[in-house]
């Protein structure tokens, strides 16, 4: 008899030994990288059903990829939305807009002004496309990487910075990690750093909305890596039983903090497959293709308001650099992988799109993007005016025991006047006003 403790079972006879599959990378640092088994298929060959037909003939759609733009720049094939040029522009701005905030806080957390930032550089389609393809009264449950939701909606850019600084003008006083932004009065549910509740909450919020016959949908976003989530499942299963009217979007932009894709299940079929196995709408997206993003979020969008159902859409784009300020992306995946990609850089398709149209420059572009650099600048600088991290200039000390009770209890009050008594005895010079310590 094998000892209970043995880490290898005896042989069965004939039978050959089990074996345990652990996905595994294509590239690691320093490998060249080959993406020939990614298969592309040309724009403009994917059929567009209508957007009340059963859910099984989207089947096709959930393994192809629903792309626009071709190799020349132009917008082929059922799938193009037919965007007049100023939409196509302010689209685009939106996008530039979006990176160049990306790039300014990113330095703001370096030179130590806020503890941490996530960029979404290589996948703005994904959001600013999507904001537009969707009423501006339709609520977004978003993930971390969609402040091009807000951008797209006119947020003001100060509030966003005030925010990511935690200063006394952050209007979540302080109290969310630096971009878990929340603007209820733009359609922007509050970001959650526990990843993948926002799927249930956006069929929760979207079965309201049908229940009290309002017009107004529901759509959210995950990463590749957080549908893997026992809320992902939930949230499909609430979502087909009630027939929720809500958009579900899984941006597989190809890696997790430090895992790829794989670990989520990308090895065995596509994300926009499992929508198959729950008997709802999917869809597959080149999510660096602007027009594509638009029409399959307002094919989705038409659907949900007509009482069509739920749909699932896979954005299959990639992380251009680190999952946030915390991670090094060079320590588990080649540095090639970005140049790479075949599916080319979001903005730079759509700039070239509108300079076959006759309607944009590349001179116009560098304009628009120091423009834009200035923009976000001036709206650091006005947003240091409040305070950064670690500077002062906070709310006062008293508000941490605020907001959870509509009356203060008795006992919390005299906590708070224990903590402020404490803290006026180890720094005599602070004062209640927040204003210096």
């Amino acid at each position: 008899m094998a000892d209970s403790g043995s880490n290898s079972a005896p042989p069965r006879g004939n039978l050959p030994p089990l074996q345990l599959h652990v996905p595994e990378p294509r590239f690691r640092p320093g490998d060249t990288v080959d993406y020939s088994h990614i298969d592309i298929p040309p724009a403009g060959a994917q059929p567009r059903p209508d957007e009340t037909c059963p859910a099984s003939e989207t089947k096709p759609l959930c393994v192809d990829l629903i792309r626009v733009l071709d190799e020349d720049h132009r917008a082929v094939g059922p799938w193009d939305p037919k965007l007049d040029a100023e939409t196509l522009r302010r689209m685009l701005r939106t996008m530039a807009l979006t990176r160049a905030f990306d790039d300014r806080l990113y330095r703001s957390q370096r030179q130590g002004k806020t503890s941490f930032y996530m960029k979404c550089t290589g996948e703005e389609a994904t959001s600013v496309a999507s904001a537009y393809a969707l009423d501006r009264q339709d609520m977004v449950f978003p993930s971390y990487r969609q402040q091009g939701v807000l951008i797209a909606r006119d947020y003001p850019l100060l509030e966003m910075v005030n925010q990511i600084y935690s200063n006394r003008a952050d209007k979540l006083k302080g109290r969310q990690l630096p971009i878990m932004y929340s603007a209820r009065d733009y359609g922007f549910f509050t970001i959650s750093g526990n990843l993948a509740t926002q799927f249930p909450q956006a069929v929760g919020w979207a079965m309201a909305s049908a229940i009290k016959g309002d017009t107004r949908i529901a759509t959210a976003f995950i990463g590749e890596g957080s549908s893997a989530e026992g809320d992902f499942h939930a949230a499909m299963t609430f979502a087909t039983v009630y027939n929720a009217p809500v958009v579900l979007n899984v941006v597989n932009n190809q890696w997790a903090i430090s895992s790829f894709s794989g670990f989520a299940g990308a090895e065995r079929a596509t994300f926009a497959a499992r929508a198959e196995g729950y008997g709802i709408a999917g869809l597959r997206v080149d999510g660096n293709d602007a027009l594509a993003v638009y029409a399959a979020t307002r094919w989705a969008a038409d659907r949900a308001r007509a009482n069509g159902g739920p749909t699932l859409i896979e954005h299959f784009t990639y992380r251009a650099e680190g999952h946030s300020t915390s991670d090094d992306p060079s320590a588990y995946r080649s540095a090639q992988e970005r140049q790479e990609w075949p599916l080319g850089d979001p903005i730079a398709r759509l700039m070239h799109h509108l300079i076959a149209l006759g309607e944009w420059s590349e001179e116009q572009q560098a304009a628009m993007d120091r423009e834009l650099a200035e923009q976000v600048k001036a709206a650091t600088k006005e947003a240091e005016k409040n305070g950064i991290l670690g500077h002062g200039l906070h709310h006062p000390f008293h508000t941490m025991f605020e907001d959870v009770f509509e009356e203060l209890p008795w006992h919390l009050e005299e906590q708070a006047e224990q903590a402020i008594r404490e803290r006026r005895t180890k720094w005599p010079e602070w004062k209640e006003d927040g204003e210096t310590r």
